[in-house]
C-alpha cells in the first residue's frame, strides 16, 4: 500500500526490535508507514532452484511447529494439503499463501523435510491494552468510538494502519489537517503488546477567504452571511466556524442552493466549488463557482381534479398563493400540506397533491396545477420508537398527526420528524417508513439519539440602565423526560433584584395547548427615581393556536405592588406611597400574529400583537389595560439593507380610584430610544429657592411610539459580525387622573429621536451600541445619549 508519496507503512516498535519509520504524509494522512510484520516468502534452500520448481511433492507427515493459541487442525484446514496428497511448488505456494491471508500469524514457513512437510508460524501477539498519546484537543473516549483495534483481541498490523487513518479522518473533520498519527507497539510477555498511538495534533487549518463567481445578484457579502463556514478574520482566536471541513462545504452548497431558490432562481446550482491550500499548509481558499439564472416568478394558479367527490373550486379557493410573487418551492409546498389537510377535515382520504409546474420562458413565469389525485391505500400499521431513554414515548408520539390505523401521508410523516428535531431533546432523529405486515400497511421508525437538555449556569451582566448584575439560571427543557420546560431565575443587580420561576407544559392533556406558569419577586432601588418598590406576581396562562400564524393566550395575574423609601412630602406619589401594598387580581388575553412562524416569506416578517387586561376580581384596583404592538421587517438592495417599522401603544383606564406610578406607562430606554426608562411623559416638579427639589417621573395612562431603523453593512469582513444601522424614533406618554399645580406634561406631546447602532454579533451574543440625539424633546425629559446593553455566562 503506498500513499502520494510512496513507501510502505509500518507499524513501529519501541522495544529492540525495530521497523523503519515512514515519512509524513500530508494532510492530516497517518505519518508513520506501518509494514506488515510478516516474513513474505518460503524459507531459502528448502525448494530447489528453478529447473526443480516442476518437481511433485507428496508427504506421509504434516507437522505444525510454534503454534501457541490455534488448533493445529485450523492450520491444517487454511493450508488445504492432505497425507499422501501429490502436490506441486505452485500448490505449496498457494497454501502459504492461505495460511499468511488468515491474518492470525506474523510469520509462515513451509519446508519440505523428505516425507514430511513441516509449517513453522509464528502468532500475531494479543493486544494488552490501547492507549492515546498527545491527544488534547479530541477527548480518549472520541478516538476509542473511532478505531477497530480491541483489547485482548489478535493484534493486526493492517487494522492498526486503518485505526491510524480514522483517528487522522477525526481530526480532519475538527479542522486539523495537518494532524499525524503514528502507530507503535510495545513488547509485553507472553507474546503481547501494547498499542499506542502517537498523535501530533497540528495546529488549525482555517479558511482565509471565501469568494464567489458567477453572482450577478447577490453580493460576495450577502452569500457569506448564507454560508455556515466563515472565513478567519482578526477573532479568528473566537470563531469556531472558520475552520476547514469538507462536510460543512457541502452542506453550505446545499444551503447556497435554498437560499437561490426561495428566492425564485430556480435555475441556480453550484458548478464547482475550488479549495486551495495555501503554501504554508496553514490556511484555505474556497471559491463557490455559481450559476445564478433568471428569476421567476408565479404565474397562473390552478387546482384540478378529475375525481368525482372533489371540489376543485373548494380546494382552489383555500389555496394562499398569488399570481405575480416571488415564485418559492416552500410556499407550495405549504400550499399542498394546506390542501392534504382540507381533505382530511372532509373525510377525504389518500388525497394526493402534485404540483404541476408549466415553465414559460417568455415572462419568467411558473403556472402552478395543484392536481389532487387518489393515493394508494395504505395505512399505518404501528409507531415504533428506538434510543429514547429518558424521553417519554408520548413526548414524540405527539408530534406526529397520524395514529395507529390512520390513512399513510408521506409529507405528514416528513413533517412530524421535523417536529422532533426541532425539538431540541435529540442530536439525531431519524424517521422512516417501511412495509408492515401486509402490502397495504407501513411501520414508522423512530430513531433518536438524546443529548443533555438542562444548563445551570453562572454569569454575570451589565446594563446601562441597571448596572452590574450577578445571575444564577437553571434551566431544562425536558423536565423528567415528559417535554415540559423548567427555569430559574435569579439576579441580583446594583439596582434591580429579580427572583424568578416559569414552567411550562406544552402538551397540556396531550393536545396543542400549553400551560405556563410564572411566580416572581422583584425589588427596585431606582437610580432614577426617588423611590423603591416591591412586586410579587403570580400569572398562569393557556396559549393555543387560532390560524396558521396566530396564537391566543389567555391568562389570569395576581399582583401585589408596594411604593417605599419616598423623602418628599406633599407630592402626588407621596400620596400613591401612603396607600401601601396594594393588590391586584385580573384575567387577560393576547392575541399575536406572526407570519414568520410559516416561513413562507424569507425577506419579510410581520408581528402582531394586541392584549387586553381586566382587573377587578377581588382585590385593590379595577381597570382595563390595553396594549396594541405591530411590527414588520423586510429587506431590500439584494438583502444587503434590512428594514424594520413599529408601532406600538397602551391605554390604562381606572374604573374606580386612580392608578399610581407602578400602574402607569413609563417610557423610555428599550421602548424609545434616547431617553432613560422613565425619560419622558409627565412629571412632578417642584421647586424651592429658584432649585428644583423634586423631579419625579409620573408615567401616564396612554403612550404611543413609532419606530422605524434600516441595519446595513459597514464594508468589514462578514467574519467580524459588524453591521451598522440608523434610527428615527418618535413617540410620547400623557394622561393623569390626578394632577396638582406642579405637574408638567400631562398633555399629547411627540419627542423625537435620531441616532445611529453598531450591532456586533459577538462570542458572548448579539450585542448592540445605541448613540442617539433628541431632535425634539421637554426641558426635564432625561435624555439619553449611549445605550448598550451585553450579558455573558460563562
Amino acid at each position: 500500500m503506498t500513499n502520494q508519496m510512496g513507501g510502505r507503512r509500518r507499524v513501529r516498535s519501541r522495544d529492540s526490535i525495530s521497523f523503519r519509520k515512514g515519512q509524513t504524509a500530508a494532510r492530516g494522512r497517518v505519518s508513520g508507514w506501518i509494514a506488515p510484520l510478516l516474513v513474505a516468502g518460503l524459507s531459502l534452500g528448502t525448494i530447489p532452484a528453478a529447473p526443480a520448481w516442476a518437481q511433485s511433492y507428496s508427504f506421509n507427515t504434516v507437522q505444525i511447529d510454534g503454534n501457541q493459541r490455534i488448533e493445529t487442525a485450523t492450520i491444517l484446514s487454511y493450508a488445504g494439503i492432505s497425507r499422501g496428497q501429490t502436490v506441486s511448488a505452485a500448490e505449496l505456494n498457494d497454501a502459504y499463501q492461505r495460511i499468511l491471508a488468515s491474518g492470525l500469524f506474523e510469520e509462515v514457513r513451509l519446508e519440505p523435510r523428505g516425507n514430511t512437510l513441516v509449517i513453522s508460524v509464528t502468532e500475531f501477539p494479543t493486544i494488552n491494552q490501547i492507549s492515546f498519546e498527545g491527544n488534547r484537543r479530541l477527548k480518549t473516549e472520541v478516538l476509542e468510538t473511532a478505531i477497530q483495534s480491541q483489547s485482548r483481541r489478535v493484534f493486526n498490523p493492517a487494522t492498526a494502519e486503518r485505526d491510524a487513518a480514522a483517528i487522522a479522518d477525526a481530526y480532519a473533520q475538527a479542522g486539523r489537517l495537518a494532524a499525524t498519527v503514528n502507530p507503535t507497539i510495545i513488547r509485553r510477555s507472553d507474546n503481547r503488546v501494547d498499542l499506542v498511538f502517537e498523535i501530533f495534533e497540528g495546529g488549525l487549518v482555517e479558511i482565509e477567504r471565501i469568494g464567489f463567481v458567477g453572482n450577478r445578484v447577490f453580493s460576495d457579502s450577502r452569500l457569506r452571511r448564507v454560508l455556515e463556514t466563515k472565513q478567519a478574520g482578526l477573532l479568528r482566536a473566537l470563531i469556531q466556524r472558520d475552520t476547514f471541513v469538507a462536510d460543512r462545504i457541502e452542506f453550505d452548497k446545499q444551503v447556497l442552493q435554498d437560499f437561490y431558490f426561495s428566492r425564485g432562481y430556480v435555475d441556480f446550482r453550484t458548478t464547482a466549488v475550488n479549495t486551495q491550500l495555501a503554501r504554508e499548509r496553514d490556511g484555505f481558499f474556497v471559491t463557490f463557482n455559481v450559476e445564478e439564472g433568471q428569476q421567476f416568478r408565479f404565474g397562473a394558479i390552478t387546482a384540478t381534479t378529475d375525481l368525482p367527490d372533489v371540489n376543485a373550486d373548494e380546494f382552489g379557493a383555500a389555496l394562499n398563493v398569488r399570481e405575480g410573487g416571488v415564485y418559492s418551492p416552500m410556499i407550495v409546498e405549504d400550499n399542498i400540506a394546506r390542501l392534504e389537510r382540507l381533505a382530511i377535515q372532509k373525510g377525504l382520504n389518500f388525497i394526493r397533491v402534485e404540483p404541476r409546474i408549466v415553465r414559460n420562458e417568455r415572462d419568467l413565469t411558473l403556472d402552478v396545477e395543484f392536481a389532487m389525485v387518489r393515493g394508494p391505500r395504505i395505512f399505518v400499521e404501528r409507531i415504533d420508537i428506538e434510543g429514547n431513554a429518558t424521553t417519554l414515548d408520548r413526548v414524540i408520539r405527539r408530534q406526529f398527526r397520524v395514529a395507529e390505523g390512520d390513512p399513510f401521508n408521506p409529507r405528514e410523516i416528513r413533517e412530524s420528524a421535523e417536529r422532533i428535531r426541532a425539538l431540541g431533546f435529540f442530536s439525531d432523529a431519524r424517521v422512516n417508513a417501511r412495509e408492515g405486515t401486509t402490502p397495504d400497511q407501513v411501520i414508522v421508525d423512530v430513531e433518536v439519539e438524546e443529548q443533555p437538555t438542562g444548563s445551570l449556569s453562572f454569569g454575570g451582566a451589565y446594563g446601562t440602565n441597571g448596572g452590574f448584575a450577578l445571575i444564577a439560571s437553571f434551566s431544562e427543557t425536558n423536565f423528567l423526560g415528559r417535554g415540559q420546560r423548567l427555569q430559574l431565575d435569579v439576579s441580583g443587580a446594583e439596582e434591580n433584584q429579580t427572583y424568578e420561576i416559569r414552567f411550562t407544559e406544552p402538551a397540556l392533556l396531550g393536545r396543542d395547548l400549553a400551560l405556563d406558569l410564572e411566580l416572581g419577586y422583584r425589588e427596585t432601588n431606582n437610580s432614577f427615581a426617588d423611590y423603591d418598590t416591591s412586586i410579587i406576581r403570580f400569572s398562569p396562562g393557556l396559549t393555543f393556536p387560532v390560524s396558521a400564524g396566530g396564537r391566543l393566550r389567555t391568562f389570569y395575574k395576581a399582583e401585589s405592588v408596594e411604593i417605599s423609601n419616598y423623602e418628599f412630602t406633599g407630592t402626588l406619589i407621596a400620596d400613591e406611597e401612603a396607600q401601601g401594598q396594594l393588590w391586584s387580581s385580573a384575567l387577560g388575553y393576547t392575541y399575536s400574529y406572526d407570519n414568520r412562524r410559516s416561513g413562507l416569506n424569507p425577506d419579510a416578517g410581520v408581528l402582531l400583537q394586541f392584549g387586553q387586561e381586566f382587573a377587578g376580581l377581588g382585590g385593590d384596583s379595577t381597570y382595563v389595560k390595553t396594549t396594541a404592538r405591530a411590527q414588520a421587517q423586510t429587506s431590500i438592495l439584494n438583502d444587503e439593507v434590512t428594514l424594520r417599522a413599529t408601532l406600538e401603544g397602551g391605554m390604562l383606564n381606572f374604573t374606580s380610584g386612580s392608578s399610581r406610578v407602578t400602574d402607569r406607562f413609563l417610557i423610555g430606554g428599550s421602548i424609545m430610544r434616547g431617553f432613560t426608562p422613565d425619560g419622558i411623559g409627565p412629571r412632578e416638579v417642584r421647586t424651592t429657592g429658584g432649585a428644583v427639589e423634586v423631579n419625579d417621573a409620573l408615567g401616564g395612562n396612554m403612550y404611543a411610539v413609532a419606530k422605524i431603523e434600516a441595519e446595513f453593512p459597514l464594508g468589514l469582513p462578514e467574519e467580524y459580525g459588524i453591521r451598522g444601522g440608523l434610527f428615527y424614533d418618535v413617540g410620547s406618554v400623557w394622561d393623569l387622573d390626578l394632577t396638582n399645580a406642579n405637574t408638567i406634561y400631562d398633555d399629547f406631546s411627540l419627542r423625537h429621536v435620531v441616532g445611529v447602532s453598531i450591532f456586533w454579533d459577538s462570542v458572548i451574543g448579539p450585542l448592540r451600541f445605541n448613540f442617539s440625539k433628541a431632535l425634539e424633546k421637554e426641558d426635564f425629559d432625561d435624555e439619553q445619549t449611549f445605550n448598550l446593553t451585553i450579558s455573558t455566562r460563562f
